[in-house]
């Protein structure tokens, strides 16, 4: 098994240069056939000037390109991974559990529940180090949208892709995230793992408190986070370009509340912490500093920790292309074209 990666990344954007390129081509050769229609019809004007090739700028061109491909390439640093190491690092696991029911698409906090809550957990996974970390998403029924990991970069990119769409199933099956949960942390881990679940906690459809004795008993400890409003707010949807108000099957408007009742007791029975989220402060930050306190488990993984560098080749075509590009003229060799062995003229 090895690893793929480029060391300098950011070269690539060099390729950016190759539409320039084509633009200015195509503007340049544009001009060339207006000039030559001016100074009378084209087939006459090419027997008046027997040196001009109309294939030559074009096999230029392909050759500028490929050598702008292959500087980049060898730029930006191809590199294979010929070495991999066990690396133990001291860490807790934590999975977040995020509710995305209709919910929690309610603006009481700004821009939405659900909204602010991403905002917050991608602020949190930037200052993770040692720790590992996985999501849930749950409605009515509860999925992984990414197993325990320490690949922040695409922790981050998953959580960008929650949406309260991806469930179909409307609710809050709050027990069903825990026990998801519960099924989802390294085997053999036995200590260091937490759970967070976000959520107004309204309409939970099993028994989440049952489920949180579970994961104590388990020795996983539990944290929530209430997010929204306990007055109730209306739940605001975009429908074919245009701001409604969610309605029941009646036609009324209906309402979300917080309930931070079950929140609270699930937290008391699985040893953590409730926070209220605000405005301004989600609690994500409060929580964390208390999973911090945890005993740090012993986590081991694979790393690459050497790279052979791929960029010779690279370098070594690109070299090639220039060289031909400079060897090729624009207009035709008299001396060349004479040959004939192809019976082609370029």
């Amino acid at each position: 098994m090895s690893m793929f990666r480029f060391a300098n990344p950011e070269y690539l954007y060099l390729l950016l240069a190759i539409p320039v390129l084509l633009i200015l081509w195509a503007v340049n050769n544009y001009r060339r056939k207006k000039a030559i229609v001016r100074y009378g019809e084209s087939n006459l004007v090419r027997q008046l000037i027997p040196d001009m090739s109309v294939i030559r700028p074009v096999i230029k061109l392909i050759l500028q390109i490929l050598a702008i491909v292959m500087i980049a390439l060898m730029l930006a640093r191809p590199q294979f991974g010929s070495k991999i190491e066990e690396v133990k690092r001291e860490g807790v696991e934590v999975i977040i559990a995020l509710d995305v029911s209709n919910s929690m698409l309610a603006e009481d906090i700004q821009p939405n529940r659900l909204e602010r809550a991403k905002q917050a957990l991608s602020r949190l996974i930037e200052t993770l180090e040692n720790d590992r970390i996985g999501l849930i998403v749950f409605a009515g029924d509860a999925y992984i949208q990414l197993p325990i990991t320490t690949d922040y970069v695409s922790a981050k990119m998953f959580l960008s892709t929650i949406n309260p769409y991806m469930v179909p199933k409307q609710g809050t099956a709050i027990g069903a995230a825990i026990r998801l949960g519960m099924r989802s942390f390294s085997p053999g881990q036995d200590k260091s793992r937490a759970m967070i679940i976000i959520t107004d906690g309204e309409n939970h459809e099993d028994d989440p408190v049952e489920a949180a004795k579970e994961a104590a008993d388990a020795g996983i400890v539990i944290h929530t986070i209430g997010i929204g409003s306990p007055e109730g707010v209306p739940i605001m949807l975009n429908v074919n370009g245009r701001r409604e108000y969610l309605k029941d099957h009646e036609g009324n408007t209906v309402i979300t509340k917080l309930n931070e009742n079950i929140l609270k007791e699930i937290a008391i029975t699985a040893n953590g912490k409730y926070v209220r989220a605000t405005a301004t402060n989600l609690g994500i930050d409060q929580i964390f500093s208390e999973i911090r306190k945890m005993k740090k488990q012993e986590l081991e993984g694979k790393i690459f920790t050497e790279y052979n560098d791929q960029f010779q080749f690279f370098a070594g075509a690109s070299l090639i292309l220039l060289l031909i590009d400079f060897l090729i003229m624009e207009r035709k060799n008299r001396k060349l074209s004479g040959l004939k062995l192809f019976k082609l003229k370029i």
